[in-house]
């Protein structure tokens, strides 16, 4: 497949966009999550496409950015279109000017996912607040207000952060017969995957990947799926990935209606955290708790685990400039 390449107005500046791994150039990837490994793996997976966005100055790379296109449908509720992803503002060199780097594979990743029809762009878990603002703004994306949950584990033990209410319902959940273990056989990953996608089949906005994708992820090492039992049947699972150090619990699932007295969400998110600790992780950051309402169930629940809640923004670009327009009215500032 052609590669393409752009050259800025400032000519030491060249983006390229990568579409094939047998042209991706040798790098230094210290974030999974923009690394050439999760382009292999993406590349893959079916319903997904990578591109790998370099910038390079007089020749020499000084930051990539991975962006993900995922084909979305469903039959209830019908639909289909596709979405680009993109976790983080990329990787830079040491001394780079991140700013202008970032705002030359903003808007080559931007006209690159326009043209292939793509519905809209989300760009989510930025380092900071504030990061690449300007820019956005300047390639018509819309910030939304967000909030996003850690845990450190460096500091003290996970179990000095919870409440007593949230330690007597692990305790309990033990005592019942709970047990949460990393996902081992091919029974346990069907059970993993069946739990995920029944909890997530009605959420229209929530995207689960394809489960050879989990497979390739939990084979490269740096993500780890978890089961949680109870009598020999699933109750919960969770994914979490690992990365800079750090830990991210991706996607969550529970039976909480049908074993309320058990608690198996507690189970699970603590079975992830435990093991994040253990394995000596700074922090565990949660990837998804949602928009900022003042009342909102999950993130109450997730920050029951003695985590902090940081302010922060998610930035959507609709490929409609009508739906653009109105989205940006109904989250403007």
């Amino acid at each position: 497949m052609k590669e393409e390449q752009q050259h800025s107005s400032n000519q030491e500046v060249t983006i390229d966009i990568i579409t094939s791994s047998k042209n991706l150039p040798e790098m230094e990837c210290r974030d999974f999550f923009h690394s050439n490994e999760l382009f292999r793996i993406v590349e893959k997976t079916p319903g997904q496409w990578p591109y790998m966005v370099i910038a390079r100055q007089d020749g020499i790379i000084k930051a990539h950015l991975l962006a993900l296109l995922r084909r979305r449908g469903s039959l209830l509720p019908p639909y289909i279109f596709s979405q680009g992803r993109v976790y983080g503002e990329g990787e830079y060199e040491e001394g780079a000017d991140r700013q202008l780097l970032f705002s030359k594979m903003l808007h080559a990743i931007t006209q690159k996912l326009n043209s292939k029809l793509c519905l809209y762009i989300e760009f989510s878990d930025l380092s900071a607040k504030m990061f690449g603002y300007k820019h956005f703004r300047q390639q018509g994306y819309i910030p939304v207000q967000w909030m996003k949950v850690h845990n450190s584990l460096h500091s003290m033990p996970p179990e000095d952060r919870i409440s007593e209410k949230v330690a007597a319902r692990i305790s309990h959940a033990a005592e019942s017969g709970i047990e949460v273990k990393k996902v081992e056989t091919e029974e346990e990953f069907s059970d993993f995957y069946r739990m995920l996608r029944r909890h997530l089949s009605n959420n229209t906005r929530r995207y689960l990947p394809k489960p050879k994708m989990f497979s390739l992820l939990q084979d490269s090492g740096h993500c780890s799926l978890f089961i949680t039992k109870y009598k020999g049947k699933a109750v919960g699972a969770c994914s979490c990935m690992y990365t800079n150090k750090n830990a991210y619990l991706w996607y969550m699932a529970a039976k909480n209606k049908s074993h309320p007295i058990l608690h198996p969400a507690t189970a699970t998110v603590w079975g992830a955290i435990t093991h994040a600790y253990e394995h000596h992780y700074w922090h565990i950051y949660f990837l998804d708790v949602g928009l900022p309402f003042k009342k909102n169930a999950y993130r109450d629940f997730i920050l029951s685990f003695g985590g902090k809640e940081v302010g922060t923004y998610r930035w959507f670009r609709f490929s409609l400039p009508w739906l653009n327009r109105i989205i940006g009215y109904i989250y403007k500032e």
